[in-house]
């Protein structure tokens, strides 16, 4: 009896011991594949990496199943989820971002990856972040890939992600950046990182942040859902956004209609123009954007000036120094986009109370 008890541990132990191994092989290759890989919304916390930061070297334990259901129904339909927090993307999408993504599918990326990432869009009380009407996104980046644009949305007053699933109509857009090389962005831990300061007025209590990075090597577009609490008392440090604003491609919401863009001086010249509109509104506020293009010569330097007929303020710019006097503001370009070749393009973008009244707008060359 002993012979044969001794004899039935050997195999057992060894079973153990290969079961082991493996784990520990899944895991080290999980982990360096999150090494390897992309990136993702840090601040506030995407989903994925919400459960990453918050499980990732303790995913066994049984309390993640009380102290964080959603993540853990995540983490028992696919483990990879979490693993590969910085590989939410899709690609060939061609900036048309809705039409890739059916409403209800947005925390997924449209079920994108074979579905590994599909328990993001369950609905749920996820654990949120507690911030402020005016608050950061942080957007790490582990390739370097950089970005050609990154939108950030925040979903309407009223909307609520514990019952209801996302859709492109419960979403405002609330900031955005445009072309911004990796050598523009900030250094961080094996990679590089960039703050994309935002404000949404109105907001209180349980909301989304949506955003939405275009990386620059490829046409590779990532969809992070981050669950938040206006009202909270940790916001995110500030940084000022490198760069431009992207290239335009319908928000979620209906933009109001453009003004018609004045010249100064007139085409031909070594002059520039300004063309004007406003990306969203809301009650007491709104997010206004100016495309300066050089004439038939290249300029060194810009500026525009916005006359506002109903005393609207700036409270916030990027892409361009920004001062007011009266109800004249004047925008100059920052140190890396004033220099624009024939016909080029830039943006800035500012952010303004009361959205009454449209701006007369010239542009003066340099």
């Amino acid at each position: 009896m002993p012979t044969l008890t001794t004899a039935g541990r050997r195999p057992l132990g060894l079973y153990a011991l290969v079961v082991a191994v493996a784990a520990a092989l899944l895991l080290t290759t999980a982990l360096a594949n999150v090494a390897s890989a992309h990136g993702s919304v840090v601040s506030p916390a995407s989903r994925a990496y919400g459960c990453f930061e918050r499980w990732g070297d303790r995913h066994m334990a049984p309390e993640m199943a009380t102290e964080d259901p959603m993540c853990y129904q995540a983490w028992q339909a696919d483990p990879q989820a979490m693993w590969n927090w910085n590989g939410l993307f899709r690609e060939g999408v061609g900036g048309n971002h809705q039409g890739a993504i059916p409403d209800g599918q947005l925390c997924s990326a449209g079920r994108t990856q074979n579905g590994r990432y599909n328990a993001m869009d369950t609905i749920g009380n996820w654990q949120a972040t507690s911030i402020n009407n005016s608050f950061n996104v942080r957007l790490f980046d582990g390739a370097s890939h950089g970005a050609d644009y990154i939108r950030v949305y925040v979903t309407r007053q009223g909307f609520n992600p514990i019952t209801q699933a996302l859709g492109w109509g419960d979403l405002e857009l609330v900031a955005q950046i445009g072309n911004t090389p990796a050598s523009q962005w900030q250094s961080a831990p094996d990679g590089v990182q960039i703050d994309i300061p935002a404000t949404a007025p109105g907001r209180s209590g349980r909301h989304m942040v949506y955003t939405i990075w275009q990386a620059s090597h490829f046409d590779q577009s990532y969809y992070f859902c981050s669950d938040v609490n206006f009202g909270g008392s940790n916001p995110p440090p500030t940084t000022a956004p490198p760069t431009t604003p992207p290239p335009t491609t319908a928000p979620p919401t209906t933009p109001p209609p453009t003004t018609p863009p004045p010249t100064t001086p007139p085409p031909g010249s070594a002059g520039c123009t300004a063309t004007y509109s406003v990306a969203s509104t809301w009650s007491g506020g709104f997010q206004g954007d100016v495309r300066v293009t050089a004439g038939s010569s290249a300029i060194s330097g810009w500026t525009v000036t916005l006359n506002y007929p109903s005393g609207q303020t700036v409270q916030q710019a990027w892409n361009a120094t920004v001062s007011a006097s009266g109800s004249t503001v004047t925008a100059r370009n920052v140190s890396y986009n004033g220099s624009l070749a024939a016909g080029a393009s830039t943006n800035f973008g500012f952010i303004g109370s009361s959205a009454g009244g449209t701006p007369s707008v010239s542009c003066t060359a340099s």
